[in-house]
């Protein structure tokens, strides 16, 4: 970034959990910013709409906006938002930057672990090759979609997100009810890998990557001691004080969820963060234990 301007990011999704945590932090640090709202004037991402016109004064681009991919059962049309929101975005936000007289320094997109699929116990990193199946697709899109930015000569950093931790919303929160009335367990046979990162990590990592020069490409944003079901339960358990002895068997996610509850809960994806480590990022949750005593 050129450090004889003053930055100022342009934030889409700045109010969900992600964005929340980030704009904080950016706040911490004095640095301006500008949300960019859906529904907003020149800006619909599901249609691939934006008005270069919200990049007036811009150094650079969060870009967080999408569909939830766990808002709904995985119906064709659910698909076809949660692809849309994020392709068509993306795609419409590169296209705007590389056009734009003045062009923003850096893009920063929100990606997936999704990418690596269900692996089972293979370790994935930044250089594995994409999985199957549905997410896979959708982060391959996704990523692509930033391509007018990168070829403009734009900074453009992906940033794949494993389970983002947070007792006040996400995954987490879904959990805690049936754990804190001591009726959580294991799913399936527990066997399956989980790819986490504490909130705050995660909106840390962004920041970083937005403002340091040196990041650039695709990055794992997970925290470096992915673990087994079996042993986040324990975990949860353990920092809740509560029995966890009430598994959910596989075959019910499936009946319950469909596709959606084999790829989110189901599958086994077992990622290391190795460019962030090799960045010398620094995190203050690792491991499993301390993240889940922090936020509960």
């Amino acid at each position: 970034m050129n450090t004889k301007t003053q930055p100022r990011f342009l934030i889409t999704g700045s109010s969900g959990l992600l964005g929340s945590a980030i704009t904080s932090i950016l706040d911490t640090q004095g640095i301006s910013w500008t949300a960019l709202h859906h529904g907003e004037e020149g800006w619909d991402p599901e249609s691939g709409v934006f008005d270069p016109k919200h990049l007036e004064g811009i150094t650079g681009v969060i870009h967080l906006a999408g569909e939830g991919i766990a808002a709904g059962r995985w119906t064709d049309n659910q698909k076809q938002k949660i692809h849309d929101s994020r392709v068509k975005g993306t795609r419409a936000l590169a296209e705007g930057m590389a056009a734009a007289d003045q062009k923003p320094a850096v893009l920063i997109t929100a990606s997936a672990t999704g990418f690596y699929g269900n692996r089972g116990d293979e370790i994935c990193t930044e250089s594995s090759q994409p999985g199957q199946g549905f997410l896979t697709e959708v982060v391959k899109d996704w990523e692509s979609a930033a391509d007018p930015a990168r070829d403009a000569g734009i900074r453009v950093v992906h940033l794949r997100l494993g389970i983002v931790l947070s007792a006040k919303g996400g995954a987490l929160k879904k959990m805690l009810p049936p754990f804190k009335f001591g009726l959580g367990g294991r799913l399936g046979d527990g066997q399956m890998w989980m790819s986490w990162i504490h909130l705050q990590d995660a909106a840390r990592a962004f920041v970083t990557a937005a403002t340091k020069d040196s990041f650039t490409g695709i990055y794992n944003l997970v925290a470096p001691h992915p673990v087994q079901n079996s042993d986040f339960t324990t975990a949860l358990g353990n920092a809740l004080k509560r029995p966890t002895v009430f598994p959910v068997p596989a075959f019910m996610i499936k009946l319950l969820l469909g596709e959606m509850g084999e790829s989110l809960l189901l599958a086994s994806t077992r990622v290391l963060p190795e460019k962030l480590k090799a960045s010398e990022f620094e995190f203050t949750y690792p491991k499993i234990d301390e993240a889940l005593k922090d936020l509960l």
